[in-house]
C-alpha cells in the first residue's frame, strides 16, 4: 500500500493559494459546471495559473459572464464557454465531437443533489445520470484527447457517498422506494469508483483520475433542499452540538486544485481527498473519510461494465 498523501494545504486553504507559483501555460482544461458555485473558483484558479480553460455549462449565457469576469480578474483571455447538458447523451457526445486537440485537465465538477425523483428520457434516475453517467460518457469520449499528452481527471464527489454504495440490483429505483439522499450517495460513490477502475485500465495511457469531497459550501447545489432541512443536515454532519464548518466557494475549490496540479499526486489514481489531503478510511460514527465500498476494485469493475452497457460508449 502506498503511503498516504498529505499536502501543505488544509481546510481553510483557497484554490488560488494552491495554484500560487504553478505554471499551467500551454495546458488545456475543461470544467463541467464551471458557471456556478465552486466551479467558478476552479475556473478562476486554473486561469490564474495560465491554463486555457473551457467552461462546459448548461447555461451558456451564465458561462459567458463567468468567463468575462475570470478573464478580467486574472488577465487570462483564454477562457471560453461550450454548451453541455450532462443529462443528455446527445449533448455530451456533441461536446466530445467538437473538441479538438489535447486535453490536460478534465474537472468533472457539475452535479445535482437531493432532487425529487426525476427520470431522463432513457428512464435513468436523474442524480445518477447527471453525476456519473454524463461524466462517464464525457470522459470516455475524450479519452484520445486525454491520452495525447497524459492528463488528470478530477471527479468532485462528496461525503454524501457515505450514505449509500452503488446498488447494482436497482440503480435507478425502479423497484425500491426512492430516497433522494441514497440516490445522491450512490452517485457520489460512483464518482470515486470510476477513478479506481480508470486507474487500473488507463495506467499505461498516462491518464490519472481521483475524487474529492470539497466540503460544506452553500451554493445553488442545495436548491432542492429547504432551509430547515439544510440547517438540520449541517447540524448532523458536524456531529450534534458541533455544526458542520462551512467553507467559502474559494475554499471549496481548493481540494479540486490539489488533485489537478499538485506534484504529490503525480501518477496516482483511485484516491479520495478531503480538506486538501488524502482521506483516511471512514470510521463508524463519523462523517468523514472514505467508505471501503467506494474504493472496492470489484465494485469499480462492475460499475464500469454497467456504465458501458448503459451509455453504449467504450474507450
Amino acid at each position: 500500500m502506498s503511503e498516504r498523501i498529505t499536502t501543505p494545504f488544509g481546510f481553510g486553504s483557497t484554490a488560488l493559494e494552491v495554484v500560487e507559483g504553478v505554471d499551467l501555460s500551454g495546458r488545456r482544461a475543461v470544467v463541467t459546471g464551471g458557471a456556478s458555485g465552486i466551479g467558478v473558483e476552479t475556473v478562476r484558479a486554473l486561469a490564474a495559473a495560465g491554463a486555457e480553460v473551457t467552461i462546459a455549462a448548461r447555461d451558456v449565457e451564465a458561462g459567458r459572464k463567468v468567463a468575462a469576469d475570470v478573464s478580467a480578474t486574472t488577465g487570462n483571455g483564454s477562457v471560453s464557454v461550450a454548451p453541455l447538458e450532462l443529462t443528455s447523451q446527445e449533448s455530451v457526445k456533441a461536446f466530445v465531437a467538437a473538441w479538438d486537440g489535447p486535453l490536460h485537465l478534465l474537472i468533472n465538477n457539475a452535479g445535482v443533489m437531493a432532487s425529487p425523483l426525476t427520470r431522463t428520457p432513457e428512464g435513468w434516475e436523474l442524480q445518477f445520470a447527471t453525476n456519473h453517467l454524463g461524466h462517464f460518457t464525457l470522459t470516455l469520449g475524450l479519452f484520445d484527447a486525454l491520452r495525447a499528452e497524459g492528463a488528470r481527471v478530477v471527479n468532485v464527489s462528496s461525503a454524501g457517498h457515505l450514505s449509500s454504495p452503488v446498488v447494482f440490483e436497482d440503480i435507478h429505483f425502479e423497484r425500491r422506494e426512492y430516497d433522494r439522499w441514497k440516490a445522491y450517495g450512490q452517485s457520489k460513490t460512483a464518482n470515486v469508483l470510476f477513478g479506481v477502475e480508470a486507474g487500473r485500465r488507463w495506467s499505461g495511457d498516462g491518464i490519472t483520475m481521483n475524487a474529492l469531497m470539497p466540503g460544506g459550501i452553500l451554493t445553488a447545489l442545495q436548491r432542492h433542499i429547504s432551509q430547515e432541512e439544510l440547517q438540520e443536515r449541517i447540524r448532523l454532519r458536524g456531529g450534534g452540538d458541533n455544526p458542520l464548518q462551512l467553507k467559502t466557494p474559494e475554499q471549496g475549490a481548493a481540494t479540486t486544485l490539489v488533485l489537478a496540479v499538485s506534484p504529490l499526486v503525480e501518477g496516482r489514481s483511485g484516491l479520495y481527498f478531503e480538506d486538501c489531503n488524502e482521506a483516511l478510511p471512514h470510521a463508524e460514527g463519523t462523517t468523514n473519510g472514505v467508505a471501503a465500498y467506494a474504493t472496492d476494485p470489484e465494485a469499480a469493475a462492475q460499475l464500469w461494465k454497467v456504465s458501458e452497457e448503459t451509455v453504449k460508449v467504450q474507450a
